[in-house]
């Protein structure tokens, strides 16, 4: 099969940074899922992964985490889907990933794919939505009910990005009034169009800026973009008992101290963290993306696609990984169907 990787960590613009090359196509175990890939979508830790290392590895190392396409063989303990069923999954830290014509993948955090979207689309939602689910139903223990919610507030910073465009909508169905980080007009218009009721230029003072709409606090905080930079404002804008969630790794130290009157909450959301450690609630993963699915094919929730590419290639997806590394993405990029 042919299968796309890498070997050194290289500038994006080099050839060598993604190329092609064959391999065996792995047959499924257990749980495994062996699907016929055909759409997958890249993400700010494809470009991670890709770049941030040293030295030359001996194989090429194949990533990828997100993908829609067909189960072809199933393990001997599969129990949720059969061959010819069409799934989208964001797959896993440990695995090889979806940049190949074929991939095992387990069925626990793998879902049907929604019946009203292509496999561009399809592609585009996995990884975001099993991240902005878990971040705000999780992580920060929002309430699905709607009543409960009508005077409480999110500010999500980076309202535009993959996962904050998925969020600000799943936070807006769950009735929370929601805040958004943008600063450009295509930007402010696109977190405006998904469901937030404000918006708030993250080059300035947050602090400033939400409370010149009115908010002395918010109830909730997701942190998407910048941690390090955005931390001092978030402790501030908390509202006492409120709860920060946070995807973004931290370059400084962060000084938990400034929640500690508030007995604010902060917690951390990993959405590869099930399938790395194989949770009691793994499963969970494959509920979520059959909710996703639902709400996608009901009209509750807009995909996020923007930019697609096609044919699957090496060429192709360095284009979209060039996109993701400008920092100005708005919504997702795909690059799908393989070449004959």
């Amino acid at each position: 099969m042919k299968a796309i990787g890498f070997t050194q960590h290289l500038n994006i613009n080099d050839s060598r940074s993604l190329f092609e090359f064959e391999e065996s196509i792995p047959v499924p175990k257990g749980h495994d899922l062996l699907v016929k890939v055909n759409a997958v979508s890249v993400n700010p830790v494809d470009v991670g992964v890709r770049r941030g290392g040293h030295g030359k590895l001996k194989t090429p190392k194949v990533i990828g985490w997100d993908a829609c396409g067909i189960v072809k063989k199933v393990g001997n303990q599969v129990s949720l889907f059969n061959p010819g069923d069409r799934v989208y999954y964001a797959g896993s830290f440990k695995r090889p990933g979806s940049n190949s014509e074929y991939q095992l993948v387990d069925e626990r955090i793998v879902g049907h794919a929604p019946k009203s979207l292509s496999d561009d689309e399809a592609a585009a939602m996995p990884l975001t939505s099993l991240t902005a689910y878990e971040a705000l139903f999780e992580q920060l223990s929002v309430s699905s009910n709607s009543q409960s919610n009508k005077d409480k507030t999110i500010l999500i910073i980076n309202g535009a990005g993959g996962v904050g465009s998925v969020a600000t909508q799943l936070a807006a169905n769950a009735g929370l009034t929601v805040i958004a980080t943008a600063s450009r007009p295509e930007s402010i218009n696109w977190v405006k169009s998904h469901g937030a009721k404000y918006t708030v230029n993250h080059r300035n003072n947050l602090v400033d800026e939400v409370r010149e709409l009115g908010y002395k606090f918010v109830d909730y905080i997701l942190e998407l973009k910048d941690i390090d930079n955005h931390w001092k404002e978030m402790c501030e804008l908390i509202k006492p008992e409120g709860a920060i969630a946070s995807v973004t790794e931290n370059r400084r130290p962060i000084n938990l101290r400034l929640l500690t009157q508030k007995k604010a909450i902060f917690a951390w959301e990993w959405m590869y963290t099930k399938s790395y450690y194989h949770t009691n609630d793994m499963q969970t993963q494959h509920d979520i993306l059959e909710k996703i699915a639902y709400f996608l094919d009901n009209g509750q929730l807009k995909c996020t696609l923007t930019h697609s590419l096609s044919p699957l290639n090496a060429t192709n997806l360095r284009k979209a990984h060039n996109l993701v590394e400008s920092g100005h993405m708005v919504g997702k990029v795909v690059v799908s169907r393989w070449e004959e």
